[in-house]
């Protein structure tokens, strides 16, 4: 057997249904790789190992006086929650110093759906204040790092949730995703990463943006699609939350894996450069691999609005919100918060309302546009899901400051500039590896039409099971 820590969570359930492994096996070695990899990666916020290990015990004994088949679908399965999402009784901070000592008394609906499935919570993993970062560095918890090379970042926001997947912890994370806050860290750490069609998974508060979801971060798509299927469905508090589907639907997709006769556009770029040269090498090798599975793939020019521009207009105002709550805290010094998401929350100061409303609106509606077109007749769109590899940890600037030595004109925010668009059209995006440059995953981003998850989670798990990508793992 491979190493305990290794396994997918799809594995583990075969083994549990054959009783060849225990939930308190797997705990055991999934709280002692985190314990072996924490000093470097710095991952995790908050870890719940005592409270891990009782509920691996429960589910063991529930276990052995249940049918498999009859027990809730994550029976036993070790997942991190990203400290952004409510987590009932456990300690959840928002990446903020301000609430460094914050319980919530409620579970956010999501992390319900995934504990009452059977999920049992190993920590609470690192983000940046209020997720507003790519890059995962606070001044609570400092850097996280990157499982490949501890020099780079682990990108964000989703950063701890990706780097410890990655790493071997627990085989399931959970996150958020608004601009690429999933997918960022999961090309940067090599895990697939999905965001989910808008309204998907519900949201505890409703987002009547229809930009930002919940979604999971994995080591395989199976167990992407495993997770979407216990979190997604309506919920009263989202009304903008999705009918229920057949719970069946998503872990058909992955049971079925075809790209024969698949129609695929392909856009290296959505009008704006540069993209890495070693990154778009890899990325036409892999619309190679798809021509080899049977794809028809079609090469596209996009000309979406500038991601830039509307990700200022459209986020800065939450940003200076956050930061005017905080600041009408006691004692409160802004040196507390990343420059950055200062700086963000001072450009919303500049703006008008009709500024926002229009990015809200006729912006939006061009993005949904240009999607329109290049999925109009095809199954999916691929991309690159970032412009580079993950990079040296960039410090005040909080990203990349050039791609293959070309300045970038906002460095916190380029390296979103795929990520970003496809959030805004509310359509579901998934990204996985598809080759590695200078020991670093390169991701692939595949892209599909509003409501068609099952669709993008089917061709990505056909794409991961003719590649071996998926399978290399980090030194650390």
């Amino acid at each position: 057997m491979t190493d305990l820590h290794w396994l997918t969570a799809t594995e583990v359930r075969e083994l549990y249904a054959r009783k060849e492994l225990s939930p308190v096996e797997l705990m055991d070695a999934v709280l002692d790789r985190l314990e072996a990899t924490e000093p470097a990666l710095n991952a995790f916020v908050t870890i719940t190992a005592e409270q891990a290990r009782d509920q691996a015990v429960q589910a063991e004994r529930r276990m052995a006086n249940t049918p498999f088949d009859e027990l809730p679908p994550l029976t036993g399965l070790p997942i991190t929650v990203k400290d952004l999402i409510d987590t009932a009784g456990v300690r959840t901070t928002y990446g903020t110093v301000t609430f460094s000592d914050h319980v919530p008394g409620h579970d956010s609906a999501d992390w319900a759906r995934l504990k009452a499935a059977g999920a049992i919570l190993v920590g609470k993993t690192t983000t940046p204040e209020f997720g507003m970062l790519g890059v995962t560095d606070s001044r609570l918890t400092g850097v996280t790092n990157n499982p490949w090379n501890l020099a780079k970042t682990a990108g964000g926001s989703s950063g701890g949730a990706a780097a410890s997947v990655a790493a071997g912890v627990a085989p399931l994370a959970w996150g958020n995703d608004g601009g690429g806050s999933i997918r960022v860290p999961a090309s940067c750490c090599g895990t697939v990463g999905l965001k989910p069609s808008a309204g998907r998974i519900p949201s505890s508060e409703a987002a009547y943006d229809g930009v930002s979801s919940s979604g999971p971060l994995t080591r395989s798509v199976a167990d992407a699609a495993l997770l979407l299927s216990v979190t997604a469905g309506p919920h009263p508090g989202d009304p903008l939350s999705l009918p229920a589907a057949d719970p069946r639907l998503f872990l058909d997709a992955v049971g079925h894996p075809d790209l024969t006769g698949a129609r695929i556009a392909a856009a290296t770029h959505f009008g704006l450069g540069p993209i890495a040269a070693d990154v778009e090498r890899t990325f036409r090798e892999a619309l190679d691999r798809l021509r080899d599975l049977g794809a028809v793939v079609t090469e596209v020019e996009m000309q979406l609005p500038d991601p830039i521009d509307y990700f200022l207009a459209f986020w800065s105002p939450s940003a200076a919100d956050f930061v005017d709550q905080l600041r009408a805290q006691a004692g409160w010094d802004d040196g507390l918060l990343h420059p950055i998401m200062l700086e963000i929350a001072d450009h919303a100061r500049g703006m008008s309302a009709i500024d926002y409303w229009r990015t809200a609106t006729e912006t939006r509606s061009k993005i949904a546009a240009g999607f329109n077109a290049a999925l109009n007749g095809r199954d999916l769109l691929v991309t690159p899901t970032m412009p580079l590899v993950a990079f040296d940890h960039p410090g005040a600037l909080a990203g990349n400051a050039d791609v293959d030595g070309q300045p970038v004109r906002r460095p916190a925010l380029d390296f979103h500039r795929l990520t970003e668009p496809p959030s805004h059209a509310g359509l579901p995006a998934l990204t996985l590896p598809c080759g590695f440059s200078s020991g670093l995953p390169v991701g692939l981003q595949f892209i599909g039409a509003a409501h068609a998850d099952a669709q993008v989670l089917r061709m990505a798990a056909a794409y991961e099971a003719a590649t071996p990508w998926h399978t290399r793992h980090p030194h650390i």
